[in-house]
This record gives structure tokens, C-alpha cells and sequence, in this order.
């Protein structure tokens, strides 16, 4: 993170202040008077980075009796508390309760107040973070008998670092830095100034018309609750479909939401340049070679993440790492220093608040307790908070297909489920893949109102080594949304009906007559 970006931060954490509930969030994030202690001795463990990871990090080795240090620039808590998880899911809730007041008569249920209190929804945002910041605080973690540091920490030995003019060494360090958004590049952009996704919880105000460039999973969640709220959203994908990486089908019930919303989608398109006259910005869209434009009052536009690597002295530490990448690690979460991991965000492809922690837990492991776990053991589950969810886990059905995997797929749509009839959530399906021959689980999709709490069940199978046929036996509560799970393994246990074994079954009953 650059300078720029750095005071862009700092602005945030002093408009924050002016909300109701800013006052006890920053006195557990960054208190102001907090003085950094002063280094005794080496610790067990400094943990770079006050996020999901750093704090999970810090907070095992301290519980268990290790000297350890925790050491932060910005706020506690990370993206998850401040500008991701925790704000996100907030307005997202907030959102879905505007949803279901618009049905509501298709329900039989006449609702007078549609419109939301954006100022009302925001103030809870601040209180739910304000709340539950109390477990990330600077205080808990004291307690715990965590060394808390504000400051930029710079590497200057293999064994040491530097915060603010003070040296911590150290047995064992955890990179656990994290990320932040990288700037798009589209012509004016940043000329005409836009929102990404963690600015965009800066909003006091409701936009009237909100143009979101990208259709990621955080482009679908923002455009979808922001229009449900209110705002008159447009969003746009250069890809031929939302969330590229997921199954077709998915994306498509996803799309075929968003439409049904109100919300304005352009599939195949690029916004090549943004203008600026006043108040309102003009994007100018590309698509098959037409142009086209859109005026709005706001631009939410991201590019992805890029890790925190600038200003950590890596070279003087001999960690190996990449701008885009981040810091390398091996399977075993150690970089080219053996005396340092990485954890979180920092490291490829682990951009999720569960993997976060879970890297972190292994780091922390092979580290200090001789562990041998590795990063490619883990089976990780992930979700979309759009209405309906879409989560998955494992493999897909041309990732198995590519490494000449025989898979075969049970899939049993939402609308055959007895309780999201009931619901009027009938959208979605659950599809698991197995190993051909076997009942091994390879990796599902769920596509549902509560895709992301379903997808658990599988994950414990796949983790459990639980095969396909054994979730056939689960009793599950009626009525539910996951029976469909349970239907879907009823499905593969009618493949193992052979004709021959009906004969045998069809003259075992007949003769029992």
C-alpha cells in the first residue's frame, strides 16, 4: 500500500468518527491514546498484520503461553471488520428485508413502508461493527498477553524488525499484511472519482443512480443490495456471464435475478473512459463494437486486489515475493526465510476471511509445534451473498473432467423441495459430483437463499471422508431448504438399483406376499 492509499485510510478512520457508534469502534480498533509497549527479549511469534489472520496468529500463541507481538498500521480487525465481511453482510440484510417488503403480497401480506432509511441502515452498520469489534479490540488482545503495536513494521535482519523505531526479534514471524484494491484501469476514472469496494461503506448519502463496473462476487452483492435499497443501478461485465469461475447454469439464475430486480445489466461490455460534469459521471461502454454511455451520480469500479507487500523490507528479511502475487510460500505456509510464514490474504489464491484463519492456524502449527499440515490438504468452501447464494467447494465437473477424473453428477433443483416451495424461494438447485464407480464427493454447487449455510454439510463430508450413500441415512428436519441434499443422495442410491438386483428384490417381495 502506497502513501496515497495509506492517507485514504487514514481519512476514513477520521470520517468514521463522526457516526454514533465510531467512538467505541476506534477505541477497540485504534485507540488513540495507546502508547506501543516496550520490546523485552525475543518472541515466540510477531504477527505482521492485525487482520483475520494476524489476529487468529497472535491469539493462539498467546492463549497457549508464547511471548508474542502483534503489529498494526491501520485499524484492528482488517478488511473483514472495517470495509468487507462484516459492512457488506450488514447492507445486504438490510436489503433482502426492502426484497421481501416489495413481495410481500406474494405472500398475502399487504406492506405499506418500501423505501429504506440509508442513514438508518448505515448507523447500523457502524453499531453491528462497533460490537463486534469488542473481540479484535487492543484491550482483549493485551489481556490475552498479545504486545499490540501501531505502526509500520520494516524487516531488517532475517530475525528482526522495526516498528517505528523500535526493534522486535523474533523466533518465528507471520506475514499476515493482507490486501488492498488495486485502481482500475479505465480512462478518467480516477479524474472523475469513483468508489471501490471498501470506500463504498463511506456513503452517507444513497446514490440515486449507481453504475458498478465488474461482475465479480462482490460486483453482484453491492449492485444487487444497493438497488434493493433504492439506487437505480447498472452494472457491467466485460465477461459473457456473471461470476466466470462458476457453473453456467449459476451464473444464469444469478443473472436472471438481477434482472428481475430492475437492475440494468450490460453482459460482453467494457467501460473504456469515465467523464466528469459536475456531479454526475458518464461511462462510456464498448460492446461487440457499439458504444453506448450511462450518466450516473456514483461509479463503484474494482480491479481485483493486490497484496501489501511495499514498505515490509522483505529483501532484507530474504522472503521471496511478487507484486501481483504476493509473498511465496511452500505447501507447508514457509517462505525462503524458514523463520517466517505467511498467512491470510498475503500469500495467492487465499482472499477469503475462512481461509484466512485457516492458513493462519496452520502457519502458526508448522511454526512453533513441529506441525507437518499442509495449505493443498485443506477443503475450503466459499459463497456469494447474492439473493439466491451461490456457494461451492471441492471440484468443479470440468476441473475433474480435465484431469481425466470419470465423475458422474446428481443435481436436484430447488423447486422440488418442500420448504422452498413453502418459501417462495424456489431458485437454485443443489448439484454434488462424485467420483464415477465410487461415492466419493468431489465438489458441489448450491444455488439457494441459504446456499451459504448448506454448503457446510457437504464440506464436513468431503473433510470426514463421509462417501455420498451415508448422507442418504441423514435424518434431516422437515420442513428444510437442505433436504435437497439428502434427495440428491437419495438420486445416486437409485443408480445402484441394477437390473439384476431388482429381479432379486421384485421376486423376494413377490414370493413374500
Amino acid at each position: 500500500m502506497n502513501a496515497s492509499e495509506q492517507g485514504a485510510a487514514s481519512a476514513r478512520i477520521a470520517l468514521r468518527a463522526a457516526g454514533p457508534f465510531a467512538t467505541r469502534l476506534d477505541a477497540n480498533v485504534r485507540p488513540r491514546a495507546w502508547r506501543n509497549p516496550a520490546p523485552s527479549g525475543r518472541y515466540n511469534l510477531v504477527a505482521i498484520g492485525g487482520g483475520t489472520a494476524g489476529l487468529i496468529g497472535a491469539s493462539i500463541v498467546a492463549t497457549l503461553g508464547g511471548k508474542v507481538a502483534l503489529i498494526e498500521r491501520e485499524a484492528l480487525g482488517g478488511d473483514c471488520l472495517n470495509t468487507g465481511c462484516v459492512p457488506s453482510k450488514a447492507i445486504i440484510r438490510s436489503s433482502r428485508i426492502c426484497a421481501e417488503l416489495r413481495d410481500s403480497y406474494l405472500l398475502g401480506v399487504e406492506s405499506g413502508g418500501r423505501h429504506a432509511d440509508f442513514a438508518a441502515v448505515m448507523e447500523r452498520v457502524r453499531r453491528i461493527q462497533a460490537r463486534i469489534s469488542q473481540k479484535d479490540s487492543a484491550d482483549r488482545l493485551q489481556s490475552l498477553g498479545v504486545d499490540v503495536y501501531f505502526g509500520n513494521a520494516r524487516f531488517t535482519g532475517k530475525d528482526s524488525l522495526d516498528v517505528d523505531g523500535r526493534c522486535l526479534r523474533f523466533r518465528r514471524a507471520l506475514i499476515a499484511s493482507g490486501s488492498h484494491p488495486v485502481i482500475p484501469s479505465i480512462e478518467g476514472l480516477v479524474a472523475a472519482g469513483y468508489l471501490n469496494n471498501e470506500t463504498v461503506f463511506d456513503l452517507m448519502h444513497l446514490p440515486r443512480r449507481l453504475l458498478v463496473v465488474g461482475g465479480g462476487p462482490l460486483g453482484c452483492e453491492l449492485a444487487q443490495a444497493f438497488h434493493r435499497l433504492g439506487s437505480h443501478v447498472t452494472i457491467v461485465q466485460r465477461e459473457p456471464q456473471f461470476l466466470p469461475q462458476e457453473e453456467r447454469d449459476a451464473a444464469q439464475i444469478l443473472s436472471e435475478a438481477l434482472a428481475r430486480d430492475g437492475l440494468t445489466i450490460h453482459l460482453n461490455t467494457q467501460v473504456v473512459k469515465v467523464t466528469r460534469a459536475g456531479d454526475e459521471r458518464t461511462a462510456h461502454m464498448v460492446c461487440a463494437g457499439k458504444e453506448s454511455t450511462v450518466t450516473v451520480d456514483e461509479v463503484v469500479a474494482g480491479a481485483g486486489r493486490a497484496p501489501n507487500v511495499d514498505g515490509l523490507g522483505l529483501e532484507a528479511a530474504n522472503v521471496d515475493y511478487d507484486d501481483e502475487r504476493g509473498v511465496a510460500v511452500d505447501d507447508f505456509l514457509r517462505t525462503s526465510n524458514p523463520r517466517i510464514y505467511a498467512a491470510g490474504d498475503i500469500i495467492e489464491d487465499s482472499r477469503y476471511t475462512h481461509m484466512s484463519e485457516a492458513t493462519a492456524r496452520i502457519a502458526v502449527q508448522n511454526a512453533l509445534f513441529f506441525g507437518r499440515k499442509r495449505l493443498s490438504s485443506l477443503t475450503v468452501p466459499w459463497c456469494t451473498y447474492t439473493d439466491p447464494e451461490i456457494a461451492h467447494v471441492g471440484m468443479y465437473t470440468r476441473d475433474a473432467r480435465k484431469r481425466g477424473i470419470p465423475v458422474k453428477t446428481f443435481s436436484i433443483p430447488m423447486n422440488n423441495v418442500d420448504r422452498a416451495i413453502a418459501d417462495g424461494e424456489e431458485d437454485g438447485f443443489v448439484k454434488v459430483t462424485i467420483k464415477d464407480g465410487t461415492d466419493r464427493i468431489l465438489g458441489a454447487t448450491i444455488v439457494a437463499r441459504h446456499a451459504g449455510e448448506m454448503i457446510n454439510e457437504i464440506t464436513l463430508a468431503m473433510v470426514a471422508g463421509v462417501g455420498f450413500k451415508t448422507l442418504s441415512n441423514v435424518i434431516h428436519t422437515y420442513p428444510t431448504q437442505a433436504e435437497a441434499i439428502r434427495h440428491a443422495a437419495d438420486a445416486y442410491q437409485r443408480t445402484r438399483l441394477t437390473p439384476l438386483l431388482k429381479r432379486v428384490t421384485t421376486r423376494w417381495l413377490a414370493w413374500n406376499r
